[in-house]
């Protein structure tokens, strides 16, 4: 199973204790996968998703937020799906009536998919609300890959309040555009790992943050190595160059005419070509810190240079 799949399992076990939780989920599903239709006897509503375990959730939360029972339909078009549909009309009016769907004045609203502000004022109800988006619409790619949490939208409005939803937990969620849907995102692994924490995914939020904790430490020993390797190479390449220009000089003639601590310090280097600077200081005498050696080749450095030494690089 997919990790998307592991957290949709997680979520799908939780029921809310609270009446207004509940109904705040199923308001989720609702505006998410559900669809008005024409029937013999008015209105129904029918919930269409891909997912038999959702369409079971969608079925409990019926049954425990509004007292409606229905039954699941396994359909098969393109791929198979799975349809619950409420078509008797006192249990479209009782839904109606819990979702906010229907005013005071008894008309329908005309976006069944934007949930009403009244349902969402408690933060248990946005987490509730939210859980019951991502379970209808909702995915994230393994985290091993990479970091990417979504809930697909049919319009701006909706993915707005979504938006609007993750923003009262501080989470700064993102809107793009794909094809005809608007789609709600996080990126940073952090940010996913407290939308699970507000969904309610607490194993998957753990499995989340041990990933993430490996990628951690080997982004960290990646970079350790890369420093490192830059170091050596940038050692080498100093080195290269010293033994270069001392061996100009030795071919000019001029090293025995130079002052007994250069004279030292080149040989030393010659000798010791793989030294650092620290070892090539512990070898003077009497020894020299790193300035002083550092201070020594330069000059001999500088002095090939004025000779007509050209610096070579490895």
């Amino acid at each position: 199973m997919s990790f998307s799949g592991e957290v949709k399992r997680e979520l799908l076990a939780l029921t809310d204790r609270t009446a207004h939780c509940r109904i705040a989920e199923l308001a989720a599903m609702v505006s998410g996968a559900g669809r008005i239709h024409k029937t013999e006897n008015g209105i129904g509503v029918v919930f269409v998703t891909e997912n038999a375990d959702v369409a079971q959730k969608y079925i409990t939360l019926l049954k425990l937020a509004a007292d409606i029972t229905a039954s699941v339909r396994q359909t098969h078009q393109n791929k198979a799906s799975y349809q619950v549909a409420v078509t008797d009309a006192a249990d479209v009016e009782k839904l109606f009536l819990q979702l906010k769907i229907i005013g005071r004045d008894g008309h329908i609203r005309e976006q069944m998919t934007l949930a009403d502000g009244l349902l969402l004022r408690k933060n248990c109800c946005k987490r509730a609300f939210l859980r019951g988006a991502f379970l209808t619409a909702g995915s994230m790619s393994d985290p091993r890959k990479s970091y990417h949490f979504e809930i697909v939208c049919e319009n701006d409005e909706k993915a707005g309040q979504i938006q609007e939803l993750w923003g009262s937990f501080d989470l700064e969620a993102r809107i793009v555009q794909r094809k005809n849907h608007a789609v709600v995102y996080l990126k940073e692994g952090s940010q996913i790992v407290d939308a699970l924490n507000v969904m309610g995914a607490h194993t998957a939020l753990m499995d989340l943050e041990n990933v993430r904790i490996i990628k951690e430490m080997r982004n960290d020993i990646n970079r350790r190595v890369n420093c490192e390797t830059a170091n050596i190479n940038k050692t080498v390449s100093a080195a290269f160059r010293q033994q270069e220009a001392i061996r100009f000089l030795q071919e000019k003639g001029v090293v025995g005419e130079l002052a007994e601590q250069l004279q030292e310090i080149a040989a030393l280097r010659i000798e010791y070509p793989e030294a650092t600077i620290k070892e090539l200081g512990t070898l003077c005498s009497p020894p020299v810190g790193k300035s002083g050696v550092n201070h020594r080749l330069r000059r001999l450095e500088e002095m090939a240079v004025r000779l007509g030494y050209e610096k070579k690089e490895l």
